[in-house]
């Protein structure tokens, strides 16, 4: 699969599963992708509801300034 079927794929997925918007999806590297749907290297438990809400509490905050 090339890089743009890969990513056509992966982005209803990202907005349903992690609730991102066009633009967060694409400004994730492939590793943050991964790792935030549970396929990277960390992937044997993935990331809590929480853990995933604490990440995106974070990001915009860090937008803010």
């Amino acid at each position: 699969m090339t890089f743009a079927e890969v990513a056509t794929r992966l982005a209803p997925l990202a907005a349903r599963v992690l609730g991102w918007r066009p633009d967060e999806f694409w400004a994730a590297t492939p590793a943050e992708l991964a790792l935030s749907l549970g396929l990277g290297e960390a992937g044997d438990i993935p990331p809590t509801r929480a853990e995933i809400l604490a990440l995106m509490e974070r990001d915009d905050h860090g937008r803010s300034h």
